[in-house]
């Protein structure tokens, strides 16, 4: 007996959601391609909330992936746009008496083998070779990749689904089951398979009456697809905490063509003095003091940056505390057998909240624990389905263009 669907398409959707129709594979590519970061970041965003809104006229109000994808990728954009980061790592190495007893110990080391440079002109060369700038840029650029990667992958798939699933009135075994042939075998990275299960289940979730199942399938659906997400991202996720890992190598040369100038000279020295003393020369030791002590800190502060998230622009998350709320009722205790053993590998606290936040964001482990529990304490909140932008931002990203104001 076939099965018939569970609800009925929501007819009241957000007003911002309206000025845009759902996305297509054209638009998907279309907003991939664009070379400004930014711009594209926001159209991202807005493209997952209008794939999340379709999602929802069918499934209801219950969050689906690209409802918590709309946030993570407004949050992004404020790393993108290089937004509070500059003043954050200023803060972070302009404030640390380490790091200018550091910088003074590489001014005095130079000088002992002959170095006439002003003190002054070698801190200000320090500071444009390791500063925010250079850990900015790379940051936001990691962070852009990641975001574009994303949709590129996992959004077309939903644009993909929604076009060719979202309105049929009966399950139909032969449909879904074509729609995830197209999807690679495989675990990720280079695999699909949690994708295949994902929207197999969310599928099912269209014609099962019942709240609690239905709940479970979409949850187990959110899950395998945040796990393929966060496995595909691991590379730009590590790269954007570790933009401070600067070259010890490339500021040593850099330190010493500014304060040589007069480099064959500098290297004879250095020879002899590495012959003398047969190892490092103070001068080395100083610089390697100097970048170990700026590499903490980066690291330290680009972590403390990413590791928030802002939910419906009014709850401010830091993800490395344990979130403090409560599971909803049709999610307070679980059935699914498929979703208990996912829990059971990805979640070392189950159906609590204890342990919750994640030490070492680029930790796989440690992320996928948070967002576990992220997603099923947040499953029925309906103000995650609010636009993320406001009408008039929207026209402007309809039209191509950056908009104004907060975003």
């Amino acid at each position: 007996m076939p099965l018939k669907p569970s609800t009925k398409f929501i007819q009241n959707m957000p007003n911002a959601t309206q000025l845009f129709s759902c996305p297509s594979i054209s638009d998907v590519e279309r907003i991939a391609e664009l070379a400004d970061p930014i711009l594209r970041n926001l159209q991202i965003t807005q493209c997952y909330h209008e794939l999340s809104a379709a999602m929802a006229a069918r499934t209801g109000p219950n969050a689906n992936w690209c409802t918590f994808a709309t946030w993570a990728s407004k949050q992004s954009g404020q790393t993108i746009r290089k937004e509070d980061l500059a003043r954050t790592l200023e803060n972070a190495l302009g404030g640390s008496p380490v790091v200018t007893a550091a910088v003074e110990k590489v001014v005095a080391a130079a000088r002992q083998i002959g170095s006439a440079a002003d003190p002054l002109k070698i801190k200000k060369m320090i500071w444009e070779s390791v500063g925010p700038g250079v850990v900015i840029n790379r940051t936001s650029d990691a962070v852009g990749r990641g975001n574009k990667k994303v949709l590129e992958e996992v959004g077309r798939e939903f644009v993909r689904f929604i076009a060719v699933c979202l309105q049929d009135e009966m399950f139909d075994a032969g449909k879904i089951d074509q729609f995830c042939a197209e999807l690679r075998p495989g675990d990720p990275p280079d695999g699909q398979r949690y994708l295949r299960q994902a929207f197999l289940r969310y599928y099912r979730a269209f014609f099962e009456a019942d709240v609690k199942p239905r709940a479970e399938l979409q949850l187990l659906a959110n899950l395998e697809i945040g796990l393929h997400e966060q496995t595909r991202l691991q590379p730009e996720i590590a790269e954007a905490l570790d933009a401070a890992l600067l070259s010890g190598e490339e500021l040593k040369n850099r330190l010493i063509a500014e304060i040589f100038p007069f480099g064959g000279w500098l290297a004879r020295a250095r020879l002899f003095i590495k012959r003398l003393w047969g190892g490092p020369t103070p001068f080395e030791i100083a610089i390697d003091a100097l970048i170990a002590e700026i590499r903490r800190l980066l690291h330290m502060a680009i972590t403390e940056h990413l590791m928030t998230l802002t939910l419906s622009n009014k709850e401010r998350l830091r993800l490395g505390n344990d979130l403090r709320r409560e599971f909803p009722p049709s999610l307070r205790t679980l059935d699914f057998p498929e979703l208990i053993a996912l829990l059971a590998r990805i979640d070392p606290t189950p159906d609590s909240l204890r342990e919750t936040g994640a030490v070492d964001w680029a930790d796989l482990s440690e992320r996928m624990h948070f967002i576990a529990d992220l997603f099923r304490c947040c499953h029925e909140r309906k103000e995650l389905h609010d636009p993320p932008f406001t009408i008039e931002q929207v026209k402007d990203l309809q039209s191509g263009r950056l908009p104004g104001g907060r975003l």
